[in-house]
């Protein structure tokens, strides 16, 4: 007999954010949709934002491409509130904004690995790739177990930990630093996630 695993989905950091912050982001979204800025718009906002903010961080100006982040990147939760408040939240708008949340992070990676190439900091090159191969795999995961009907929320460095973690250490001056501590704890989330998998996997048998 076939098994299927269905599970009540346990809520993690970003998610228990979103709702201590709800009294914030509800009245900043309405505000956002009188002006009649639509939830596409400040997806594509937060997005050119970090390209932005990834340019100046392959010229090396940590600091102020380290701005561009701290302020671009909230974006993420403002488009899916707003499109909440005008009932036009849908599946393909989540998709759409994770997609998007996935380029923004590549890009500061990115552009963060062609500033450590120029000074020859191969060492820091190395751990931008790892912290590039663990954001993506954190999400994989996730994706992959939740069409698996699995619950993959946990883990110590999901996105808006790694958003915590790199917008002020960049504005600090302290990229390498950044890109290190996302190397490894992004990399453990991911394993984390698959050993959440496996045991609901072990329990369904």
């Amino acid at each position: 007999m076939e098994k299927t695993v269905q599970n009540t989905k346990s809520k993690t950091f970003t998610d228990l954010m979103r709702g201590l912050f709800k009294g914030i982001l509800d009245p900043l979204g309405n505000f956002l949709n009188r002006l009649g800025i639509t939830p596409n718009m400040m997806t594509m906002l937060g997005l050119l934002g970090n390209i932005g903010g990834a340019w100046f961080l392959a010229q090396g100006n940590m600091v102020l491409g380290g701005v561009f982040v701290l302020i671009c990147t909230p974006f993420d939760a403002l488009d899916g509130t707003m499109a909440r408040l005008r009932g036009e939240a849908s599946e393909f708008g989540a998709f759409v904004d994770s997609v998007t949340d996935r380029y923004s992070e590549l890009f500061i990676l990115g552009g963060l690995l062609y500033h450590f190439l120029q000074i020859n900091d191969h060492l820091s090159a190395i751990a931008v790739y790892i912290a590039a191969a663990g954001s993506v795999l954190v999400s994989y995961v996730k994706a992959r177990a939740d069409s698996l009907k699995f619950d993959a929320n946990t883990g110590v460095l999901t996105r808006l930990e790694r958003y915590l973690v790199i917008a002020p250490l960049l504005v600090l001056n302290q990229p390498v630093i950044a890109v290190w501590i996302v190397a490894v704890l992004a990399n453990i989330t991911a394993l984390q996630r698959i050993w959440k998998v496996r045991s609901q996997v072990h329990r369904s048998r």
